[in-house]
């Protein structure tokens, strides 16, 4: 069996090249052949004939395709040329998306923090008033969260305490998308993450601030230890999975009054190295593992449309 790793041409950091080298040798372990391709290498070709763009004219298509980017067009153009793709482009789409992540959760009636979206502006004009701050401050109070809607490890996440903060704050970000969210006190500095596979929770983590951020984000300084997620927990990590249809994913969960979950966000490419210097769970193999079974699915659905 074969295999594409959509990479980023232009992301060459040490933290997304060792997971990409992980998925590989996992792979490997499953049977795979396995091989890592950018967005540059298969290009979208958008002409009456039904070939795969790589570098040349090649027509040889592999049997699934793992995407481990955000180039959404380039994955829906391989799923139109009929190759699995892993996650799809439309759950990459949403995740990417925190404002969407919300809107589709938020449909499920999935708990999440209240949260305001801010207008849509235009890059060259941005907010010319900021008026509806005052709705925004009226509904959710201070500590207030910002989030830019695109932006990855907590570093486009910010707290603010006043109106001055947050009049400062939106001015910086804008015209970027962005949105507003109650702070959850209760779960200051800490959270848990879910790294779920094909429905099933299959390693979890606690966070924790290091040094009193209100983030609990490792990669912000915060700590981690193995975690025992309880059944309500995992139910919702599974769920949130289950809508958005995700094959695998990091779902972070926060912690309410009453210990009561509360959905964060949803990484459809989650980095697992952590988790797995926590918990010694390598998250690539169950991925190897989900994808195989899926694609033994879509034979033998095939086979019975044949017969």
């Amino acid at each position: 069996m074969t295999g594409w790793l959509i990479t980023n041409a232009f992301l060459h950091t040490h933290k997304f090249t060792e997971i990409n080298l992980w998925l590989v040798a996992a792979a490997k372990k499953a049977g795979i052949d396995l091989t890592i391709k950018t967005n540059a290498e298969v290009l979208v070709r958008l002409d009456s004939k039904n070939t795969l763009a790589y570098k040349t004219d090649e027509t040889d298509k592999p049997d699934f395709i793992l995407f481990w980017d955000k180039d959404i067009r380039l994955a829906e153009y391989l799923e139109l040329k009929g190759i699995p793709v892993f996650n799809s482009s439309r759950s990459i789409a949403i995740c990417d998306d925190k404002s969407l992540t919300h809107l589709y959760l938020q449909r499920a009636g999935i708990k999440m923090p209240k949260t305001i979206l801010a207008p849509m502006t235009y890059s060259n004009i941005g907010y010319t008033n900021t008026e509806f701050l005052e709705q925004v401050i009226a509904e959710l109070s201070f500590p207030m969260v910002v989030k830019e809607c695109f932006g990855s490890f907590g570093q486009q996440v910010y707290l603010v305490q006043n109106h001055m903060e947050l009049e400062e704050k939106v001015k910086v970000i804008q015209p970027k998308p962005m949105l507003f969210q109650e702070f959850i006190e209760a779960s200051k500095g800490k959270d848990v993450r879910l790294q779920v596979v094909g429905n099933q929770v299959v390693a979890s983590m606690y966070r924790y601030s290091g040094n009193d951020d209100f983030r609990a984000n490792i990669t912000n300084g915060g700590k981690m230890k193995p975690y025992e997620p309880t059944k309500e927990q995992t139910d919702l990590a599974v769920e949130c999975c289950k809508i958005l249809g995700l094959d695998f994913a990091g779902v972070d969960i926060l912690f309410g009054e009453k210990e009561e979950p509360i959905v964060c966000e949803v990484n459809s490419n989650a980095h697992f190295k952590n988790i797995y210097d926590c918990t010694g769970v390598n998250a690539a193999d169950f991925i190897m593992e989900h994808i195989l079974k899926e694609l033994g699915n879509i034979i033998e659905v095939k086979d019975k449309e044949i017969d």
